[in-house]
């Protein structure tokens, strides 16, 4: 348990210095760095970078270690195209077979997306707010859909953590109602309408010129 309790510490503390922009991406996590500074075992901290590498936070090489990983401008603008060509139809289609049962599923991870958004989570809540069209993706039925929208909304989630302006999740969970709305309806052209509007709202939110954040893991961290 303790253990369980040490690694997650790690996960938190790290994937909170990139949200506050502390890290840098491209920053090289050294394990015993990391190690020293918790004071903690190696293993320990190896468990919380491959964590961190299964939320696509964190690169991992062969020979040369961990990394914050550094997804470029050109990739977020690929990442989002090819989001909208998907989901405008997934909105669609969802439309047009939409139930009472599967409106209640989405307004129940709502709730824990405004509750998130509410307290500042930054982490959890964009979590929440990727997990909301996963969560859509599913509903369909088509297991590889939503399997390709799992990756899509994990490598997104990144970005969005990086480089998001302040206030634009609160922004994103208020979309994600009015989307819900459309569903509800059956209303499907609105519900493509309104899902191609919400992922270029997402992606103008984004600001990639912030100031440089430190490579100086200690100082980060602290």
């Amino acid at each position: 348990m303790e253990s369980t309790t040490a690694t997650h510490a790690i996960v938190e503390a790290i994937t909170r210095a990139i949200v506050d922009h502390r890290l840098q991406p491209g920053t090289k996590l050294a394990e015993q760095r990391l190690a020293d500074h918790f004071g903690v075992s190696r293993t320990l901290v190896r468990q919380a970078l491959f964590q961190l590498k299964q939320k696509h936070l964190v690169d991992m090489e062969p020979a040369r270690g961990a990394f914050v990983a550094a997804p470029t401008v050109e990739e977020a603008r690929q990442l989002f195209q090819v989001r909208r060509m998907i989901e405008t139809e997934m909105a669609r289609e969802l439309a047009r077979v939409c139930t009472p049962a599967m409106v209640r599923a989405l307004k129940e991870h709502m709730a824990k997306e405004r509750a998130a958004v509410g307290r500042r989570d930054a982490a959890e809540g964009m979590e929440l707010l990727g997990d909301f069209h996963v969560r859509m993706a599913e509903l369909t039925g088509n297991d590889v859909l939503a399997q390709i929208l799992r990756d899509l909304a994990s490598r997104t989630s990144l970005i969005t953590l990086m480089y998001q302006r302040e206030g634009a999740a609160v922004h994103s969970q208020e979309e994600h109602v009015e989307l819900v709305k459309a569903l509800a309806a059956r209303d499907d052209k609105r519900a493509g309408r309104l899902m191609n509007e919400h992922l270029h709202h997402v992606e103008e939110s984004l600001a990639f010129h912030r100031p440089v954040p430190t490579h100086d893991v200690s100082v980060a961290l602290s």
